[in-house]
């Protein structure tokens, strides 16, 4: 596991532990780490999909939007076989299929993705930053490295065309390491 995609799930680990919403025992922990993993190596989960989870006493609660049904149903089978799991609730929103949707993806993931600053998040397996298009309205979410690349993506993405409103910006910024003093 890299050191990066680590970070990334300490850190959501992290946020979600402070809501005290999730993570409420270390097998929870335990089971957050692992359908992290599963989830992120689920072949067909793509920069067009955001999925998150919470964990309570072994429950799990998926939340997000996939691009395609059978995501949904094929992610909570994948939380249900992870251990310690007693029970899950899949919430994820299956997006409408439409064209146009698929193009504004296109747009929009060529817009970010093409610019010279972004590319260096487009040789991950899995690009940190998803691209969530419901009827022409277009959410960024995942991370960045800084405030820079999340304006830059929100400004590509608004430039991209034929969005119905605003992009709304969720991505976040990594948390940089505390310096040692």
């Amino acid at each position: 596991m890299s050191n990066r995609f680590l970070g990334r799930f300490l850190m959501t680990a992290t946020m979600l532990a402070g809501t005290g919403i999730a993570l409420a025992n270390s097998g929870d922990t335990d089971i957050a780490k692992s359908l992290t993993h599963e989830l992120r190596m689920y072949t067909r989960y793509t920069i067009w999909d955001d999925v998150n989870f919470r964990v309570a006493n072994g429950q799990v609660e998926l939340n997000g939007a996939v691009n395609q049904p059978f995501k949904k149903a094929d992610m909570g089978r994948i939380a249900q076989r992870v251990a310690g799991v007693t029970t899950v609730k899949n919430n994820i929103k299956v997006l409408p299929l439409s064209p146009f949707d698929d193009g504004l993806r296109l747009r929009v993931a060529r817009a970010i993705y093409g610019d010279p600053v972004m590319q260096r998040y487009a040789v991950n397996p899995n690009p940190s930053i998803h691209i969530v298009v419901e009827n022409g309205h277009v959410t960024l979410t995942g991370f960045v490295a800084n405030e820079m690349d999340k304006n830059i993506a929100g400004i590509r993405a608004g430039g991209a065309g034929l969005a119905f409103g605003p992009v709304v910006n969720k991505l976040q910024v990594e948390a940089k390491p505390a310096k040692k003093s």
